[in-house]
């Protein structure tokens, strides 16, 4: 299971250091793509072929689901870990999470978001202040 909040920064390549802890889980294979809320999601290559068939029952003939899968798929690419534990971002999806330098990787049970310092700071911000309510309305029992 994917847990934690973990503060990196992107060298000038792009390169971002993957926590040691998402690793095992992750793969040495993993794919990125665009996530929601301006942050990348990042999943295991056996998760990533799960969504790929829940995608395959979506009704292709309603706009907002081709939209949907259009910018999710076409954004999304097969990410390799090199030696030292880092992945390249491509500036396609840097500009999507809005990542100049300063990232936060965190763990979402199943996959890892990647965000930019200021977007994650200030959605954290947010959430916190309704955190109590959202866990009232899920109903999950915590």
């Amino acid at each position: 299971m994917l847990l934690g909040e973990y503060q990196h920064s992107l060298d000038e390549k792009g390169r971002l250091i993957i926590p040691a802890k998402f690793r095992e889980d992750l793969g040495e294979n993993f794919v990125i793509t665009r996530g929601l809320d301006n942050c990348l999601f990042a999943y295991p290559l056996s998760q990533w072929k799960t969504i790929e068939e829940k995608v395959k029952e979506l009704p292709t003939s309603q706009a907002e689901t081709r939209a949907f899968v259009r910018m999710f798929f076409s954004g999304a690419v097969e990410a390799e870990l090199d030696k030292q534990g880092r992945i390249v971002i491509p500036q396609q999806l840097r500009e999507h999470a809005r990542i100049d330098r300063d990232a936060f990787v965190i763990g979402v049970s199943t996959k890892v978001e990647i965000w930019a310092k200021e977007v994650w700071s200030n959605y954290s911000d947010r959430a916190e202040q309704s955190y109590e309510e959202i866990a009232a309305i899920t109903k999950i029992g915590i």
